[in-house]
């Protein structure tokens, strides 16, 4: 196998060596032609071979993307496009080299998808925001993936990437088939990019860099924003500058070919103990939190509180945390042990605990209080335990022998003892 030919893209083996090692871990999900990756790797370095040929000689042209539907929060579904392992790889080794050219152009107050950024970052940065700016503008882009101009797309890369062989080839992507569910092949119609794909993420970052970022910061270098993707938040003095700039940013958007979703998009007033005024919207969600007014704990004076505009938990992730412990774990089954339970939550746990575990612990507690409970009904079944306070002391019995069994026990929250 040759893999020192020259070809007239500079694209390496090694690069698509080690996007298949990436795009791997990030799942399992098969694309329209059904390869699994234990099919993909029966003849593993053939095939990595091929796809680096056809990248680095023009000649690679993605499939179609196998649609899918997932539930959304509020009873709606969401379609995403899943493209074939093959095409998973090669995005990979075309947006890692873009990523390479292109991340330090972005924004400092973008932070999803890229490196050395985080939601947690992001998150941070909106609560001290919070502190000292009294308005937010919770901005919502309806069907944004959906959305997306093809042509202004292309033009955004060309002006970023000198290499035409990168506009090729993300034309090709941003131009695959949609194969829905029962079948049917669809175009695009010039417009969206598969929420699913391995380069769509940075495409978004890309297209909202020019179409929001950059315009905001011509417009007013003081205008304080975090967008993480497509969620955005805009934090203004007044009242009256925020309600002026959405109506701008409404116009912005629709220059170039989005729309606001009206029904999500609001002003929020970050009400605390400083901040009084009487207004209808004084709560938003961002990246699963919910900021809002809360009473809160003096530091030094522990026996007094305050009202503070702060970030905690949201309730539809509560919910998601309570279906998933009422789901991962069969509580019926009672021949297993415990340390079962724990092998089979402690991943999510751990997930839960360090990302909403960061601010406002007390509604996350009282959702791994159910944990606790399930627990507790599970060791009266297991060991015919017909009282609440017996299920108590064998629950503390357990833990005192393994203080680290559940994460959320090492993180010390527990509840009963």
């Amino acid at each position: 196998m040759n893999v020192h030919v020259v070809k007239p893209i500079p694209i390496d083996f090694k690069e698509v060596v080690d996007a298949y090692g990436k795009v791997k871990r990030g799942g399992k999900a098969t694309g329209i032609d059904k390869e699994s990756w234990s099919d993909f790797e029966k003849k593993l370095q053939d095939n990595l071979y091929v796809i680096w040929n056809r990248l680095a000689s023009g000649t690679y042209f993605p499939s179609a993307v196998k649609e899918v539907e997932i539930p959304k929060k509020d009873g709606k579904t969401r379609k995403l496009g899943i493209p074939t392992l093959r095409d998973r790889i090669a995005q990979e080794v075309v947006r890692k080299r873009m990523e390479q050219h292109i991340d330090h152009l972005f924004h400092v107050n973008s932070y999803g998808y890229r490196p050395l950024k985080s939601a947690r970052q992001a998150i941070e940065e909106v609560r001290k925001n919070c502190k000292t700016t009294d308005w937010v503008i919770d901005l919502d882009i309806s069907k944004f993936f959906d959305e997306i101009s093809h042509e202004l797309m292309l033009k955004a890369v060309a002006h970023v990437i000198e290499d035409k062989w990168v506009s090729m080839y993300i034309k090709r992507w941003l131009e695959m088939k949609i194969v829905n569910k029962v079948g049917e092949e669809t175009d695009r119609g010039g417009k969206g990019t598969p929420q699913g794909g391995v380069i769509s993420p940075l495409l978004a970052n890309l297209y909202l860099h020019f179409a929001l970022d950059k315009w905001l910061e011509k417009k007013d270098a003081e205008i304080n924003f975090v967008r993480y993707a497509d969620d955005m938040v805009i934090h203004c003095h007044s009242k009256e500058k925020a309600e002026r700039l959405l109506e701008e940013i409404t116009e912005r958007l629709q220059a170039v070919g989005l729309r606001l979703n009206e029904q999500k998009t609001q002003i929020v007033y970050c009400k605390d103990y400083r901040r009084t005024e009487k207004q209808s919207k004084v709560q938003f969600g961002f990246l699963g939190f919910s900021y809002q007014p809360r009473r809160s704990q003096n530091l030094l004076y522990k026996h007094r509180s305050y009202m503070a505009f702060t970030a905690e938990i949201s309730k539809a992730n509560q919910k998601k945390i309570a279906e998933a412990i009422r789901t991962t774990v069969d509580w019926r089954i009672t021949h297993v042990e415990i340390e079962n339970i724990a092998e089979k939550l402690n991943s999510r746990l751990r997930g839960w605990i360090n990302y909403f575990g960061l601010y406002g612990k007390a509604s996350l507690r009282k959702t791994l209080l159910l944990l606790e409970r399930r627990l507790l009904k599970w060791i009266q079944d297991k060991y015919k335990i017909t009282s609440f306070k017996g299920a108590i002391n064998k629950l503390f019995s357990i833990r005192k022998q393994n203080q680290r069994l559940f994460y959320h026990w090492e993180k010390g929250y527990c509840f009963y003892y």
